[in-house]
């Protein structure tokens, strides 16, 4: 129970919305069937339902508006995203989906500078960009030290949500999309530090390098 005063925690819509947009793509078949296969569907894949069809347009209206949504029913949808057989493809997914959902938020102008600019005030504009997401969206933190960067989040959505941290999956997904759409990076991205393992946050590290020009 909260103490008197205190407000429910609550996460931005975009997250919430990328992981049901995951879902969505993922249950919807490539080829277009006949109508009665999509009758067949709807009723056994949750991506194709109306309930999920509603949610995703309220999340869709709560973004536009700046609305935020409950803590614990974003944390519900990850647990029960986290059931299903091919939860860490669906995580990865939303992931992805998140980064180039806000990636497309950055003004024209400033993404068409970090893409041309000299690597080392590129690095410098998308580092504040990634910074703000962190603080905006994850309610998380961005730290950098030469060629690392690294990400802590302490309120996870999908912690404890899928067998094997595959929730965590969604973080770094939407981490390194983040990297490589802003500055064409790439690489791997370590877990150093769990919530799962008894971590009192989670913690993501990537190598911090541009491609398009020589790094500083």
């Amino acid at each position: 129970m909260l103490p008197p005063g205190a407000m429910a925690p609550t996460v931005n819509p975009r997250i919430p919305l990328s992981l049901l947009e995951a879902v969505r793509r993922i249950d919807t078949p490539e080829e277009d069937p006949d109508a009665e296969y999509v009758q067949e569907l709807r009723n056994k894949r949750l991506g194709l339902s109306d309930t999920v069809y509603q949610q995703i347009r309220r999340y869709s209206d709560a973004v536009k508006r700046g609305q935020m949504i409950p803590y614990a029913e974003a944390t519900g949808l990850g647990t029960l995203i986290g059931r299903r057989p091919d939860a860490k493809r669906l995580f990865v997914s939303a992931g992805e989906i998140f980064a180039n959902d806000v990636y497309q938020s950055i003004s024209p102008g400033r993404r068409r500078i970090i893409r041309l600019a000299p690597a080392i005030v590129a690095r410098k504009l998308a580092l504040s960009n990634i910074r703000q997401i962190a603080r905006r969206f994850f309610g998380g933190s961005l730290k950098n030290e030469k060629d690392l960067v690294s990400l802590t989040v302490e309120d996870s959505v999908t912690a404890n949500s899928a067998a094997d941290g595959a929730g965590c999956e969604y973080y770094s997904s939407a981490f390194r999309e983040l990297i490589r759409l802003l500055i064409n990076g790439g690489g791997t991205i370590d877990h150093v530090k769990c919530l799962e393992r008894g971590d009192e946050s989670c913690e993501w590290r990537a190598e911090w390098r541009t491609t398009h020009s020589e790094a500083a």
